[in-house]
């Protein structure tokens, strides 16, 4: 595959999965966490926030993999 084309759809599945990921944390954040604590909450968005950097890293890594010569 050339590496635009992995890098255009790359980019496409980080943008998508922000934002599913986004509205799927702040639904599941809404539906359960309302009456708790403001500290759940804190502790919530802040592991929630950075939990979606590690299927964005899978996908930078596939982005960046090397050509294989053909």
């Amino acid at each position: 595959m050339p590496v635009r084309l992995r890098k255009l759809i790359g980019t496409i599945l980080i943008i998508i999965l922000v934002i599913v990921y986004a509205i799927g944390a702040t639904t599941f954040a809404s539906q359960f966490l309302g009456a708790s604590a403001w500290w759940v909450h804190l502790l919530y968005f802040f592991f929630t926030g950075l939990l979606w950097v590690l299927p964005a890293m899978l996908i930078i890594k596939w982005m960046e993999k090397p050509v294989k010569p053909e």
